[in-house]
């Protein structure tokens, strides 16, 4: 084998010519450098960098470019090469083409391989420190893989959203100041498969837009909270699709509700101890023997007791909760109401509807504000939670993903742009697993 067919593989470059190998003195403070001069195969030049379509050429260019490739050893490396102009019918004038390297990429396709693999499996100072170059290097050159896989299955006539059926739609934080990211999960696999900048309808109906009405029609359930954008976009364009309300959200609710009638609870016997007054009206009369100090002082600490399922009660929470039950019934009837809604998520489809209902009707009877009003809202959401029931669907897959996003966006600060969040989300929740370079994908 000649030297420089081993040489073209050493530095990971394809359907090229290895011209010559030099050393240079850096002027960016890497020391001694190596500058590898290469030349694309004829039937790889003068091709649109944009759409690869071979054209006339239109001028040299700025003359010599480099990339910037893997490290030889210790040593920084680059790839020097010619970049002309040629005359695309649909682009115009662009650089032309080159194997190596993406159109526009200052570094090499290996080079961003291993940068990805790297932003995905490892921490950030050790992508910066191995790799050499700057976090926000890293976001662009992630973004740049993850458009580069899209453009690949386009090309194959795949997508990511082929195939979909099932699938997860919620929102996350990814930044203060209201900065949201809405993402769609696919329930079958297991992955994130779509994700963008924003919380609205329009974000959700850029989804569809993307998904198309052929494969539109083709997803048979949705599961998502409750909120008002996700819900009226679903309904519109997946009106046939079965809409399954998130359990977790609904018991968070009720939790809510319960955290409100303690407020007011504890807010009442405050009143009472500043003023050594009588119950404020509704207040149960077998109250009025208790001193109103003991029952704020009895309230303390009781917000974990009301939230924990019964099972996870810790011994000094389950006497909190056995004297809520003594003493204070419209507290305690707000915490039944918390179990009795919770409890209705287990139950068989057949059992569902009927305890639902009743559970409904003793809300409105509660004269609890809190759960009053949360009455209201679980009744507007009665199908999406039995269907929810019948089909066993959550949005705990999707939460699931929101948790590693909300990890990721730990090692993306920096980034400054939710596009560079998105990339490196798509590529460690996604389909498109980034691989080493040399190494075979085990992902489709």
């Amino acid at each position: 084998m000649r030297a420089t067919s081993i040489f073209r593989g050493v530095v990971g470059v394809e359907q090229a010519t290895v011209e010559s190998v030099s050393f240079e003195e850096s002027e960016s403070g890497h020391g001694l450098v190596a500058v590898v001069a290469v030349r694309a195969w004829k039937r790889q030049r003068s091709r649109c960098g944009l759409c690869g379509r071979r054209c006339p050429g239109y001028d040299t260019g700025d003359g010599r470019r480099r990339w910037r490739t893997l490290d030889l050893g210790l040593m920084v490396t680059f790839l020097e090469a010619d970049a002309p102009r040629v005359r695309c019918p649909t682009h115009g004038v662009v650089v032309a083409s080159v194997p190596w390297a993406d159109h526009g990429a200052g570094h090499t396709v290996v080079f961003d391989q291993q940068v990805a693999w790297l932003a995905v499996n490892s921490s950030k100072s050790a992508v910066t420190q191995l790799m050499r170059i700057a976090w926000r290097t890293v976001g662009a050159i992630v973004a740049r893989v993850v458009a580069a896989n899209d453009q690949a299955r386009a090309a194959a006539g795949r997508d990511r959203l082929d195939g979909l059926r099932r699938i997860g739609i919620d929102e996350i934080s990814y930044r203060r100041g209201q900065k949201y990211v809405v993402v769609v999960v696919d329930h079958d696999t297991a992955t994130l498969v779509w994700a963008a900048d924003g919380r609205s309808k329009d974000t959700v109906q850029a989804f569809f837009d993307q998904l198309g009405p052929q494969r539109t029609a083709q997803i048979s359930h949705i599961s998502a909270d409750a909120a008002d954008y996700i819900a009226k976009v679903v309904i519109e364009r997946c009106p046939d699709a079965v809409r399954c309300a998130d359990p977790f959200h609904i018991v968070a609710w009720a939790n809510e509700a319960v955290t409100r009638t303690r407020i007011d609870t504890w807010n009442q016997a405050r009143a009472l101890m500043r003023t050594e007054a009588k119950p404020v009206p509704g207040y149960a009369r077998r109250h009025q023997h208790l001193p109103a100090r003991d029952r704020v002082a009895a309230l303390k600490g009781s917000r974990y007791a009301l939230w924990k399922n019964p099972e996870n009660l810790t011994e000094r929470q389950q006497a909190k909760l056995a004297w809520i039950t003594a003493n204070e019934p419209g507290l305690w009837r707000g915490y039944q109401l918390k179990e009795q809604l919770r409890q209705i998520f287990t139950l068989p489809a057949k059992e569902a509807p009927a305890a639902l209902d009743a559970w409904l009707s003793w809300a409105r009877r509660s004269r609890l504000p809190a759960f009053v009003e949360l009455g209201r809202k679980v009744g507007r959401q009665r199908e999406p939670i039995l269907a929810a029931i019948t089909h066993n669907m959550s949005n705990a897959l999707v939460e699931s993903v929101n948790t590693k996003i909300r990890l990721l966006t730990r090692v993306a600060f920096g980034f400054h742009s939710a596009k560079a969040l998105i990339a490196i989300a798509m590529l460690s929740l996604g389909i498109d697993r980034p691989t080493l370079p040399g190494r075979k994908s085990t992902h489709g």
